[in-house]
């Protein structure tokens, strides 16, 4: 989940899901930030990264994959990296001017920024601190390590409660209302984070964070932070006629279509 997975784990997910329906937790209504999310500013400097290395057929569209060597040590995190994002842009404020504080304290402050409620952002006035750093980029950038240990484990990424909507058929009815919600929520000045996912075949199974769009009558352009490359914004585009998203070709998707759904909202997902 968090890139590309087998389709032999497809049993797997639909169990994790199916024992996560009966999750609760209050729906955001607060501590919406007034400035935007800034790409390379807001962002983590380091990536999710991929177990498998792809190769894509420029023929067939065809995808194959073998393990990557020598094996990575930050994978499957997808959900945790593009999670982590939010809660720094919805919880915390930097402050460059201010010397940076030991390793302990800066375990504690990341604590309470990802330990925060990811469904009820914190008002202005009891956002935490990070002294030393101008935005997230940096301060990930010299605090890898911490952030790594400290934003959440792997099982984090399995047992995110919203996985149960997977397995429901996403229809172009419910797609073309996912596109007007998420557009909402961004015009609001939230940040969906949305679950990428074409079940069963389990061709992408993945989480991206929203921060921007624009409208034209053929489509909505959204651009997205993928967990997997801090290095580029990601486009992902709705077509109004197909009522379908479609994601460009990237090193672990051969493009195409994509089905979508918002997660870390309300008390289902």
């Amino acid at each position: 989940m968090y890139s590309v997975r087998p389709r032999s784990h497809a049993p797997t997910l639909l169990l994790l899901a199916l024992l996560l329906v009966g999750c609760s937790a209050p729906t955001a209504t607060t501590g919406i930030k007034s400035r935007p999310f800034k790409f390379g500013e807001d962002t983590l400097a380091y990536a999710n990264e991929l177990l498998w290395q792809y190769q894509i057929d420029p023929a067939t569209g065809k995808m194959t994959h073998q393990t990557q060597s020598p094996r990575p040590d930050y994978t499957h995190h997808c959900f945790v990296v593009a999670l982590a994002a939010r809660q720094f842009f919805n919880n915390a404020q930097f402050d460059p001017a201010a010397p940076p504080v030991d390793e302990k304290e800066c375990r504690r402050l990341i604590d309470q920024v990802v330990k925060a409620n990811p469904r009820h952002p914190l008002p202005p006035h009891h956002q935490i601190v990070i002294p030393g750093y101008s935005n997230l980029f940096s301060f990930s950038r010299a605090e890898e390590r911490l952030l790594k240990q400290e934003c959440g484990s792997v099982w984090e990424s399995y047992f995110q409660r919203g996985h149960w909507r997977m397995i429901f058929p996403l229809t172009r009815s419910h797609q073309e209302h996912m596109a007007r919600q998420l557009a909402g929520r961004l015009k609001e000045g939230r940040l969906p984070l949305v679950h990428v996912v074409r079940f069963p075949s389990l061709s992408i199974n993945h989480a991206m964070l929203f921060y921007d769009f624009k409208e034209t009558d053929e489509a909505i352009e959204f651009t997205a932070y993928d967990p997997n490359d801090p290095k580029h914004p990601l486009p992902l585009r709705f077509k109004r006629a197909q009522r379908r998203f479609l994601m460009p070709r990237t090193n672990y998707f051969p493009g195409g279509r994509v089905d979508i759904y918002e997660i870390f909202y309300s008390w289902k997902y």
